[in-house]
């Protein structure tokens, strides 16, 4: 039975010290089955996609000329949703590439030019031909701390695999093995990442817990990070754990506690398609405000046990089906953004919010919350969200419900 949070003074006080995939499923409206994503026409190499964009676009077939013809591009995040994006949440130019991955052909684009590319900055691109396409990353790419702006721009038609392997994408100020630039490396301005049209699939975190864990897809510590027109789909981290989380994206420490930005992106989409960690089943973080906009997620699960602090004899987590949020000051602003189907253990099918000295603010403008059941605790009157903060989440033009 649902323990409702006005009758579960203990669970709340268990909450206080943080905050924080479905199974296999027939239809893939990326595109990009799990079985086609894990292969590889060459070490390291990529794949046409068989399926183009699925229900997003038809796949690439003969032109007029005898040349295959170009796919339509990607497009995400909730089609219905309509709140302003701010100059700063837009999607970066890339007029003037840095790099270019590929040589025209889906040969060209192979893990290894993408990770060098990663390596060496910049705004990067993708030419692998007129047809969707998936990079199987056969090792994780790291972004070097000298790097000031870090652009993975997919066209519309690159997928990155982790083929259920390995984490696709990492940026750590505090890691000196990237090198450290400052003497605040948890907060400094650069790295400024952003990845936009574009496909993160298959990444996976489990086993790696360095700065605690989590980020199957994508871990960014320090710096900026943005993600726009982005899908997310069957990333996963580790299953258990009281704090750690985010099956696509995990961040910590942002520069000038300035927001994370998610615009226009899914995280899931389709039953089978969503993300699977301890917590946060697609972001999580510690510290860090986000600023969602226009944005899906569904099918997103937290499947930890024991919540956080893990109760006695459990191994903890399992809060914050799709969101996962700990630590002070931070905000959360959800807009013109829809959550559905994702499920939490514990608390917060949708959201898990814990601001420790209550003085954490969250608003939702203009969105939908449905369908996110909380196997444990919730707060009255706040369907699938468990809130503790300097004041009730404000709600406007929005419907929370079961």
């Amino acid at each position: 039975m649902r323990k409702r949070f006005g009758a579960m003074l203990l669970v709340a006080a268990l909450a206080l010290a943080g905050c924080g995939g479905d199974g296999p499923g027939a239809a893939d409206p990326g595109g990009h089955d799990s079985a086609a994503a894990a292969g590889s026409s060459a070490p390291g190499g990529p794949q046409a996609d068989p399926a183009g964009v699925g229900a997003l676009g038809a796949a690439p077939g003969p032109s007029s000329t005898g040349q295959p013809a170009a796919a339509a591009p990607f497009a995400f995040g909730n089609p219905s949703g309509r709140a302003a994006i701010p100059a700063e949440a837009k999607a970066e130019s890339t007029a003037q590439p840095t790099k270019v991955v590929g040589d025209g052909s889906p040969a060209g684009c192979t893990s290894e030019s993408f990770v060098s590319a990663v390596s060496g900055g910049g705004v990067i691109t993708f030419n692998c031909g007129p047809g969707a396409v998936t990079i199987v990353v056969k090792q994780t790419a790291k972004v070097r701390n000298r790097s000031a702006k870090v652009v993975i721009d997919g066209g519309g038609k690159v997928t990155l695999s982790g083929e259920g392997k390995r984490r696709i994408l990492y940026q750590n100020t505090c890691d000196k093995s990237l090198e450290w630039t400052t003497d605040h490396c948890q907060d400094q301005a650069t790295p400024a990442l952003t990845v936009q049209n574009i496909v993160f699939a298959d990444g996976n975190s489990t086993g790696d817990r360095t700065e605690g864990g989590g980020g199957g897809a994508i871990f960014v510590r320090g710096g900026r990070f943005k993600a726009v027109n982005t899908k997310f789909v069957r990333n996963r981290c580790d299953d258990t754990g009281p704090d750690l989380g985010g099956a696509a994206v995990r961040v910590l420490s942002q520069y000038q506690n300035k927001p994370v930005y998610i615009v226009g992106s899914t995280f899931g989409g389709a039953s089978g398609q969503g993300g699977v960690c301890a917590n946060g089943g697609a972001l999580s973080s510690i510290q860090v405000s986000w600023v969602v906009l226009n944005s899906l997620f569904s099918y997103n699960s937290a499947v930890g046990r024991g919540a956080n602090p893990a109760r006695s004899g459990t191994p903890g987590g399992g809060s914050g089906g799709a969101i996962y949020c700990d630590g002070d000051n931070f905000t959360v602003r959800l807009a013109g953004t829809l959550i559905e189907q994702n499920k939490a253990n514990e608390g917060g099918g949708a959201v898990f919010f814990v601001s420790n000295d209550r003085t954490g603010t969250m608003a939702i403008e203009g969105s939908t919350l449905r369908k996110n059941p909380s196997a444990g605790f919730e707060t009255d009157g706040f369907p699938g969200i468990f809130f503790l903060g300097a004041r009730p989440p404000s709600v406007s033009g929005s419907t929370l419900s079961r």
